[in-house]
C-alpha cells in the first residue's frame, strides 16, 4: 500500500514555511518603493531659530519649570544639593 507521491506545492506546511520570507521580501520591496518615490521633507532654513522661539514661549508659560529643575538637579554633584 504505497501512496502515490504528490508534488511539493500540494503540502500546506511548505507554504507555511515559504510565506514568512516571502512576506519579508514583499515588505522590503514596498519600503524601497516608498523610499524612492516619495520626496523627503525639507527642514526650514531657520529651524534652529524656530526651536529657540518655541522654547522661549514654553518657558514663558512656565511649562518647562519642572523639567528644568529635574535637569539641573541631575546635573549637580551629589554634595551640592541643598535641602530647603
Amino acid at each position: 500500500m504505497s501512496n502515490p507521491s504528490q508534488p511539493w506545492w500540494k503540502f500546506g506546511h511548505v507554504w507555511l514555511v515559504i510565506s514568512g520570507p516571502l512576506i519579508v521580501v514583499v515588505a522590503a520591496l514596498v519600503t524601497a518603493w516608498i523610499a524612492v518615490t516619495k520626496q523627503d521633507p525639507v527642514l526650514a532654513q531657520d529651524y534652529y531659530r524656530q526651536g529657540l522661539e518655541i522654547n522661549k514661549t514654553l518657558a514663558a508659560q512656565g511649562s518647562l519649570a519642572p523639567a528644568m529643575q529635574a535637569r539641573n538637579h541631575a546635573a549637580s554633584p551629589a554634595g551640592s544639593v541643598r535641602v530647603k
